[in-house]
């Protein structure tokens, strides 16, 4: 058996993160072989990360990543802003991004893809993460848009560090111009759909069942006005026109000018929006709320 000296702990926290106590079990287990003790943690770890699995996990990271004509969007959630701001998690977010890129947007071919360095998976990775850091994490979902000539920008609203903040938008943009001047086009326009939020790119992108309700409380409205069917219908159609002011991003105004449509912004250009995607953490999760102090009293054993 190998002598478990100061610096052979030292060594197997430095590569596992896990505590001092920890890594002297571990390699008291393992008999000094530091590979075998990384698995005895490692395997201690899947324990204790599959005890954090039932919390909630609606903070975290969205992070982007771009190549020529690509780019990538993915959401990695965890329990608490604190993490968000952890050197080893934000790693994470950066490279899934990257992954996603290569891989595609689909979660399990992107959670089997090799995690680089490490010899783990992407899947194997977040645990082990999740075993380190002591919060439960998900990667929930990625986005990737293509484009065939010109650029698909990024935005990160705010963002922590480059390609990593709370709201993120791709953008694609299709023209032959030169790439610097559709980058910052993207940009702009990226930074429109981060504030307007909208839900489709043209009006043959909304949904039919969101466009029928919305058209039945419109009519609805028109008729408690009394006015004629004729009145009536002009009425509906003025406010289908409004209401898809409001949710689809090509007849919205531009935001940075507060009179231009994005549309006209775009011809104006020379160029055309093919698709966007937007982003924003932890949107859709229900987060759990409590009494804290409750909490406190029953972990500490005088809950009533």
């Amino acid at each position: 058996m190998a002598e478990i000296t100061a610096a052979l702990v030292k060594d197997l926290r430095e590569k596992t993160g896990a505590g001092m106590m920890d890594c002297k079990r571990a390699l008291t287990e393992s008999g000094g072989d530091l590979e075998a003790a990384i698995d005895w943690l490692r395997k201690k770890g899947l324990s204790a990360a599959a005890k954090k699995s039932g919390r909630v996990a609606a903070e975290g990271l969205i992070g982007v990543a771009s190549a020529p004509q690509r780019a990538a969007m993915v959401e990695v959630n965890a329990e608490t802003d604190f993490v968000a701001r952890n050197e080893a998690f934000q790693a994470y977010v950066s490279a899934v991004a990257q992954i996603a890129l290569g891989v595609g947007e689909d979660i399990d071919a992107i959670a089997a893809a090799p995690y680089p360095g490490t010899g783990r998976t992407v899947a194997e990775e977040l645990t082990h993460l999740i075993a380190t850091v002591g919060e439960n994490m998900s990667l929930r979902r990625a986005r990737v848009l293509s484009v065939e000539k010109g650029v698909v920008a990024t935005y990160v609203h705010a963002a922590q560090k480059p390609g990593l903040g709370k709201i993120g938008v791709l953008v694609a943009v299709e023209a032959d111009g030169e790439l610097a001047a559709l980058e910052t086009l993207g940009r702009q326009v990226g930074m429109h759909v981060a504030a307007t939020r909208p839900d489709a790119l043209d009006v043959t992108g909304v949904a039919p069942e969101a466009l029928e309700r919305e058209r039945a409380v419109l009519t609805e409205q028109a008729r408690a006005s009394g006015k004629p069917d004729a009145v009536i219908e002009k009425m509906i159609d003025g406010r289908i026109r409004k209401y898809y002011e409001e949710v689809v991003l090509l007849e919205q105004v531009w935001v940075h000018d507060g009179e231009s449509r994005v549309k006209a912004v775009v011809q104006k250009a020379g160029a055309r929006l093919t698709g966007f995607a937007r982003f924003q953490l932890g949107e859709g999760i229900e987060k759990q709320t409590g009494d804290f102090a409750a909490e406190v009293a029953a972990a500490a054993g005088t809950a009533a």
